[in-house]
């Protein structure tokens, strides 16, 4: 019992820690919310990098996205802090003006979007691992989405950093299990050097529809209080979001280039090495289904808090914001009827460029001359 209790005492102490709170909880938030829809089934690897060459891949993920990330989340996050806004409505008005309802449309779209993927996967995964009609993933899916939308930002925070230590864990034993299996058959198609046209477009589209996930990450950003815990934090948050999705591609490349037609290639590579660690592999991955909507969802319902709060002075009830959950959740299963491959490979290609405009041109020209101002006046 004593060792439980000092077990408990430790993670509770490390939860709690200023350090974890600006550097690592963040990052861990953003990986649970880019998991589902950004690399999760590995559909989205071979998409966005593995259709570009075995190493082509490599410099897209390590050189364009990793970079793009870097930099967008440490000026997004000082310019959260710079502005105390906390909710996408509010970071996106102090960016954009009247023009933040551009951003909105597009982000209601990527809702849409990764609901619909997130959606479609949850009940392939229940079909393929357990031989259950797919309706039962998709009552599950919504199931998880109400209960956790419905206790709000705390309970949020806490199932999305601790779900993530669990999904480190799985995705590193995959890694493993793939570097023994086929570990020569991956430094083979690496050392190819197969590189081809559109890396850097493909790592480009990649970076800017994830960082979609913005707006699910900033009600986490209120501990950062100093310009260099926000570009430190935003770096961190890069890593901690692309690794999962670095081990899963080095075992993808075992396969490549067969694994290119593959739907749900992460389920095709393991039922081949490791059937045992499949059900395992499939429940982590239907949780994180559940947090990548909540995730989004969540940031919705504080969109629409903040405005109620200006207007109404009052805030959302946890039944509102359950209920809120649950019709997103079923307007997404609705749009997972157009398929995982077709949503994939049109919707989050396309999105991205407003993403793009909207975020990283805007942020990096009148966020940066905002930001200086802002300064400016605080010093005098």
């Amino acid at each position: 019992m004593r060792g439980q209790e000092s077990e408990r005492g430790f993670f509770s102490k490390m939860m709690g820690s200023s350090f974890y709170k600006k550097f690592i909880l963040p990052g861990l938030i953003s990986q649970s919310v880019v998991i589902a829809g950004g690399y999760g089934t590995g559909r989205e690897l071979v998409e966005y990098f593995g259709n570009f060459g075995s190493l082509g891949g490599i410099l897209g993920m390590a050189l364009v996205t990793t970079t793009l990330w870097a930099v967008v989340y440490a000026a997004s996050y000082e310019f959260a802090r710079t502005f105390k806004v906390y909710d996408y409505r509010g970071f996106f008005k102090e960016l954009l003006g009247p023009g933040w309802m551009l951003y909105e449309v597009c982000y209601l779209v990527l809702l849409l979007i990764v609901l619909g993927v997130v959606g479609a996967a949850s009940g392939s995964i229940f079909k393929q691992a357990f031989g259950l009609p797919p309706l039962v993933g998709a009552a599950l899916f919504l199931a998880g989405v109400v209960t956790l939308t419905f206790f709000g930002s705390y309970v949020i925070e806490v199932a999305l950093s601790w779900w993530s230590f669990v999904l480190y864990a799985v995705f590193l034993i995959f890694l493993f299990v793939g570097l023994s299996k086929v570990g020569g058959q991956i430094s083979a198609n690496l050392a190819s050097g197969d590189i081809r046209e559109g890396w850097a477009l493909g790592g480009f589209k990649y970076a800017f529809y994830n960082l979609g996930t913005l707006p699910a990450v900033l009600f986490a950003l209120n501990y950062i209080e100093t310009r260099r815990e926000a570009i430190i934090s935003g770096i961190l948050t890069s890593i901690l979001t692309i690794l999962p999705g670095f081990f899963l591609y080095l075992v993808l490349m075992g396969f490549y280039p067969g694994i290119l037609e593959a739907e749900l290639p992460a389920y095709t590579i393991l039922s081949q090495i490791a059937p045992w660690l499949l059900p395992i592999f499939l429940v982590v991955l239907f949780g994180t289904m559940i947090e990548t909507a909540v995730g989004f969802i969540h940031a919705v319902n504080e969109r629409v808090n903040s405005w109620m709060v200006d207007r109404r002075n009052s805030e959302l009830t946890k039944a509102n914001r359950g209920v809120l959950g649950g019709v997103m959740g079923l307007i997404g299963l609705g749009v997972a009827s157009f398929g995982l491959i077709g949503l994939i490979a049109k919707g989050y290609g396309t999105i991205s460029w407003g993403f793009f405009l909207l975020h990283g041109v805007a942020l990096f020209t009148i966020g940066l001359y905002k930001m200086s101002k802002k300064g400016g006046k605080a010093s005098a």
